[in-house]
């Protein structure tokens, strides 16, 4: 239940703080005092939609906190450890905070949780019932879910809901595996005929580089073997008169003659040691120019052979659109894949279909069951709703639920209608021939059944007792007071027979600060006395007669009885 509200700068209120008690509470007060704006304070801590609007003039934010008292056994708590928001022994403390720009912030137990957790939480707390929700009576999921609540069918038609969503899931990928497939199908003649050209291609990385330094060797190769044979000439040529020596033979005569004059000169030791490293050096040098030398090829058809092989990758890469040969191969391996993938999609397309037949016979067979117990339920509903709405002074008033095939869905196989009739004869469609007054009492008499059978903490009616009057109304009031019984009810309302019916009453009402001009709304609990009063102005206007003051006595004196 909600045991406590507390609301700053919201609209019209200022600062609100007040204690809510079990059972049966009324809500009244001049129209325009304030009464909608206190039910949206509430709708606003309940996950409402909010905006800058909301926050009283020259407030920087706006905060809603309620206080809820809720059982061990309420599916509540399931939802709070879910969210890892702490269950605190069943005290629940939910607030929404909303600052200038029209942002808010959401809060239970202290804990912050997303607006879609604040409505899941507060939809198993709250039941709300505005001044146009009698429009839900022409609502077909309106009414499919009002007879589920009854049948106890809730989460069979979750159980079908599921069903279907896992269902349409498999039919989506199909849809999109069969495009994809098809897509393929048209494409493969011609990624085929790619792939088996780069396949043959034996394309590698590194390649091209490697074929372009071959084949300006191969190009030039008289060249080169020209100017290593020249160096290798310098290096070892001597004349044939001896007045040339090898570069070698000079290295060594000049190592023996530096050594010589070492026992004279110590620094030419280092000297003579010196130019024999060069010596060695050169000789080293030497022998690779002539390993080069010799393996310099001036083969023709080998440099045909690598132009060739450049030719068809430039080629290749040109075609494909490719910087290089690993742009090549990626391209290759993605053909491949391509090619591979269609045969894969194929399986992947013959195991859904298993599985949407499967899936579909769950549905079915989900949605049958379902069917079956509605259709169980169905004639102890109306008779239910029936029996409720002749207390209401409809005597003869028959009420009717007519199950309706449809193609299976989220919701089962069945549509669900409503019918009334007020006179017992032609029942017809709810939302065709109710009066306003006959509507609300329909409404009362459903909400009434729901809030029983859903187990809902507390039950909110905005003027639900519209369209009536008089001893309707009382009646009315009854069954509402009934319901304050085992649970708790918010009745805001005009009439005051069903103000009377209350365990506590509450008024709204506004007043504007003369020295800022300023409108604000405030609640208060009424005493007994204030009771009769409020109870008094309600049967008579703003002048309370002896007789409004005494017939509003009888009222509050009758609830006890």
């Amino acid at each position: 239940m909600l045991s406590r509200l507390q609301v700053r700068n919201y609209v019209l209120i200022d600062s609100l703080d007040i204690d809510f008690p079990e059972g049966l509470i009324i809500i009244t007060g001049q129209t325009g005092a304030g009464k909608s704006i206190l039910l949206g304070a509430l709708g606003l801590v309940m996950g409402a939609k909010a905006d800058a609007s909301m926050l009283s003039e020259g407030a920087d934010n706006c905060v809603v906190e309620a206080e809820f008292d809720i059982s061990p056994e309420d599916d509540v708590r399931q939802v709070l450890e879910e969210n890892e928001v702490e269950w605190d022994e069943g005290h629940l403390i939910v607030r929404r905070v909303v600052n200038r720009t029209g942002r808010s912030r959401a809060f239970v137990n202290d804990s912050p949780v997303s607006v879609q957790v604040l409505q899941d939480i507060s939809s198993r707390l709250v039941d709300i019932h505005s001044q146009h929700q009698t429009l839900l009576l022409s609502d077909r999921n309106f009414q499919l879910g009002l007879l589920d609540f009854f049948a106890g069918t809730v989460t069979l038609k979750d159980e079908c809901a599921g069903r279907w969503r896992k269902l349409q899931a498999l039919k989506n990928e199909l849809a999109d595996l069969e495009a994809r497939i098809a897509r393929l199908a048209g494409e493969r003649d011609y990624n085929e005929a790619q792939f088996r050209q780069l396949e043959a291609a034996s394309l590698r990385e590194g390649e091209l580089a490697e074929l372009e330094e071959e084949q300006r060797q191969l190009a030039n190769a008289e060249e080169i073997k020209t100017g290593l044979g020249l160096v290798e000439e310098l290096f070892t040529s001597e004349s044939s008169g001896g007045e040339h020596m090898s570069l070698d033979a000079a290295l060594k005569e000049s190592v023996r003659a530096l050594m010589k004059v070492g026992r004279f000169v110590p620094a030419s030791q280092q000297l003579a040691e010196r130019v024999d490293s060069c010596r060695l050096e050169l000789d080293d040098i030497l022998s690779e120019i002539s390993s080069l030398n010799s393996r310099t090829d001036l083969s023709e058809s080998r440099l045909e052979e690598v132009e060739a092989r450049m030719s068809l990758i430039y080629g290749l890469m040109h075609r494909h659109g490719c910087s290089d040969e690993a742009g090549l191969i990626a391209l290759r391996d993605s053909l491949s894949d391509l090619l591979f993938d269609s045969t894969q999609l194929e399986e992947r397309r013959s195991d859904l279909m298993d599985e949407i037949r499967k899936a579909s016979s769950e549905l079915e067979d989900t949605a049958e069951r379902l069917h079956e117990r509605r259709s169980d339920a169905a004639v102890p509903f109306a008779d239910s709703i029936t029996d409720s709405i002749r207390g209401m002074e409809l005597p003869y008033a028959v009420f009717e639920v007519e199950l309706l095939p449809v193609p299976v869905c989220a919701t089962g196989k069945d549509s669900v209608q409503f019918r009334f009739s007020s006179t017992g004869r032609n029942a017809v469609d709810v939302a065709k021939c109710a009066s306003g007054g006959e509507m609300s009492r329909i409404m009362l008499a459903l909400k009434a059944m729901r809030a029983r059978f859903a187990n809902m903490p507390t039950m909110i009616f905005d003027e639900i007792d519209t369209g009536v009057s008089g001893s309707v109304a009382d009646r009315m009031g009854s069954v509402i007071c009934d319901m304050g019984s085992y649970m708790q009810v918010f009745a805001i309302t005009h009439l005051p027979q069903v103000a009377a019916k209350g365990d506590a009453h509450y008024m709204v009402s506004k007043d504007v600060d003369p020295a800022t001009g300023k409108a604000v709304s405030t609640i208060k609990k009424l005493s007994e006395d204030q009771r009769v009063l409020e109870v008094a102005r309600m049967l008579s206007g703003s002048v309370l007669t002896d007789a409004a003051i005494a017939n509003a006595k009888s009222l509050l004196e009758n609830r006890l009885i």
